[in-house]
């Protein structure tokens, strides 16, 4: 990779606009570069999350994988009409899924966000995860949208939720329970 970004500010976007990856300009508000900076955000939030010394290293190896695809799907969504990810990087989620929730009991209740730090930071780059999706499908309305982006951003949330449980287990934690204030009490 011989100098891919060797000048880093250069003032072109000054304008409220960005270049996307064929060329084009396109305001920094747009729905597109809104979805990209979501997605760029979840990606930075589970570099957070990789960033825990404490994190389960299986859990960390799938995160590293993640990174790579939502990079990818960065990609796809700074140019329009590439495509990148496909049905087999979904069911490569679904498959960790199966995986992770195999070895955890049903949830009977609700639990919130919390329990150890990283289950926490999941349960960040989860919500993140949700607002990445929520601007791809705002995309969609306008533009084309590769249909693995919006299942992968679905099936990810999905196993960043199991994920943070799996935290919690690996580090002796117990998951936060609702209270449900129709319950008796404990």
């Amino acid at each position: 990779m011989a100098n891919r970004l060797s000048v880093i500010a250069t003032r072109a976007g000054d304008d409220g606009s960005t270049g996307l990856g064929d060329g084009t300009r396109v305001a920094k508000d747009s729905a597109r570069i809104t979805a990209l900076g979501d997605v760029d955000e979840l990606n930075s939030s589970l570099g957070v999350v990789l960033a825990e010394p404490q994190l389960d290293a299986e859990l960390a190896a799938d995160l590293r994988n993640v990174q790579h695809h939502l990079f990818d799907m960065g990609a796809e969504l700074c140019i329009p009409g590439y495509a990148k990810l496909g049905e087999t990087h979904v069911a490569g989620l679904d498959a960790r899924l199966r995986h992770y929730n195999a070895t955890l009991p049903p949830l009977r209740e609700f639990i919130l966000p919390g329990g150890s730090r990283p289950a926490a930071l999941l349960h960040v780059a989860r919500t993140v995860c949700r607002r990445a999706e929520r601007a791809v499908v705002a995309l969609q309305r306008s533009d084309p949208v590769n249909p693995p982006v919006l299942q992968y951003l679905n099936r990810l949330s999905d196993l960043l939720f199991v994920m943070a449980r799996i935290a919690n287990r690996s580090l002796g934690t117990e998951d936060v329970y609702w209270r449900n204030p129709a319950a008796p009490p404990p």
